[in-house]
């Protein structure tokens, strides 16, 4: 049995990798596994964990999810920090049950790589413990994204541990060249392989109104049903209306940031490509506002945070691809098949 540690930053997509990843390896006749040692994002009702309960459906595992996921630690984790004193014991006898009948299993790593490393459970301690080669996955935001990769490189090898390969994801179209072209081989002149470069694809990455919905919380006042629609951009309506339409016209399916009073704005934006507005403040907007938004069947949420507020919690909202979602299934495995020399991590694992 071999196993690879899917690693990198947040919002890199480690998930959406090790899905498409154990597909192709599937279907290439492996017995694949996956488990999830720490986690630490949304749990569904009866507390599993969304990334194994899709996992498990999409693969077929025979696992329970409480060894696939065994351990789960919010942001405030020190405040009960005595229930993951049975964590590293937990994480180890549920790894072996699961690795003891497949031929290689996937690791999927927490949020980032740090992650409750004041316990000894990070990522890059795990990996150690359990023997695993590691896969880094990069979110490409802009040039700091290929130290980040150097300086993940570094700290791996100074542990000890075999990295296979860098994959650069979610990389936003304007910065594809510039990753292919320059990042990857500055990153393998230092010694460090590029294993493929992931565009950004909207089906897999951009999360739903309903994800937005999640983590802000509020009143939806309209278009109820149109929840599942995709947000692939954040637009802050804070200029006047005499500029707006030109402004708001640059963002195609985005969620627009306004103060609740700002009927103006909010009319400018629902005459463009608008998935959601949010309105902050617990300011009830005009009812014109809404009548336009119902005929245009674009949600509103009210929220009570101020704007500041209300962009910093979006920071924690990510996609999160359910069982039933054929098309981004599919998707990830494509990504997986057209970007990423994934010959070469079995390759590596062999």
């Amino acid at each position: 049995m071999k196993s690879l540690y899917i690693m990198g930053t947040p919002g890199s997509g480690k998930t959406v990798v090790a899905l498409g990843l154990a597909q192709k390896l599937q279907q290439e006749g492996y017995t694949v596994g996956y488990f999830k040692p720490v986690s630490s994002r949304r749990k569904l009702p009866g507390n599993a964990d969304m990334d194994s309960v899709l996992m498990k459906e999409v693969l077929g595992l025979k696992a329970p999810l409480e060894r696939i996921a065994p351990v789960s630690a919010s942001p405030f984790y020190l405040s009960t920090q005595s229930l993951l004193k049975d964590a590293p014991v937990l994480i180890r006898d549920s790894f072996d049950e699961i690795a003891r009948d497949v031929d290689i299993i996937l690791v999927d790593g927490a949020l980032s790589l740090d992650i409750l490393g004041s316990c000894g459970l990070d990522c890059v301690t795990l990996a150690k413990t359990l023997g695993s080669c590691a896969l880094l996955v990069i979110k490409v935001e802009n040039d700091y994204s290929l130290d980040k990769a150097i300086y993940l490189n570094r700290h791996l090898a100074l542990e000890g541990i075999p990295v296979v390969g860098n994959l650069f994801s979610n990389v936003p179209r304007p910065l594809y060249s510039k990753t292919d072209g320059v990042y990857r081989p500055i990153l393998e002149n230092a010694g460090y392989k590029t294993l493929g470069v992931f565009p950004s694809r909207p089906e897999i990455a951009a999360p739903t109104v309903a994800e937005f919905y999640d983590i802000l919380g509020g009143e939806i006042l309209a278009a109820h049903e149109k929840l599942d629609l995709l947000v692939e951009d954040v637009v802050i309506g804070a200029m006047t209306t005499a500029g707006a339409l030109t402004y708001l016209r640059r963002t195609a399916n985005k969620a627009v940031i306004l103060g609740g009073d700002r009927a103006d704005l909010a009319l400018a934006a629902l005459e463009t490509s608008t998935s959601v507005l949010i309105l902050t403040g617990g300011l009830y907007p005009d009812v014109k506002v809404l009548a336009r938004a119902e005929e245009m069947k674009v949600p509103v949420i009210l929220v009570h945070y101020d704007t500041y507020t209300t962009i910093e919690k979006l920071a924690l909202v990510s996609r999160h691809i359910q069982p039933h979602d054929q098309e981004s299934i599919r998707a990830a495995l494509e990504s997986i098949e057209r970007y990423c020399d994934w010959a070469s991590i079995l390759k590596s694992l062999m």
